[in-house]
Formats: structure tokens, sequence, C-alpha cells
């Protein structure tokens, strides 16, 4: 993935474990998976569970893909699969 694709997947992942989150309820429920499978012992804050998402977004799946997509801040670029 190139550093345009992964930002704004970043960006949306940004939110996890930060009072934004619990407002954005569907994609914290679409990626709890992928962040219990993908980054079990990360520990959320200053964006590290969303580098650890985006370093393995191959293995990321497409409901949390979607939901992050959904997520992404008005003006961002859509990834490229």
């Amino acid at each position: 993935m190139t550093l345009k694709q992964i930002l704004p997947l970043a960006a949306a992942l940004a939110f996890l474990g930060t009072p934004a989150m619990a407002q954005n309820v569907e994609l914290q429920t679409a990626c709890a998976n992928d962040v219990k499978a993908l980054c079990p012992n990360i520990q959320p804050g200053a964006g590290r569970i969303a580098k650890c998402i985006t370093d393995q977004i191959d293995k990321v799946s497409a409901q949390c893909k979607t939901a992050m997509a959904a997520a992404r801040p008005a003006g961002a670029a859509a990834p490229k699969n």
C-alpha cells in the first residue's frame, strides 16, 4: 500500500480508544475483531492501534475496511485496494 492509501485508514482508526470513538460505534464494532486478532498487545493511544492495523492492512477484514472508509473525514481520498 502507498502512503496515500494508508493515511485515510489511519485517520479513521485514530479514533479507536478515544472519546470520539464512542460516537462511531459502527467502526468500533466492525473493527473490534481485527484489533483483537491483529494487535492484541497494543495499548490504545498515540496512534498505536492505527499503526498496527495499517501495517497489516492486507489482513484487515472487508467489514472493517468498509467501516473505516465510511468514517473517513470528508474530502479524504478513498484507499485503493
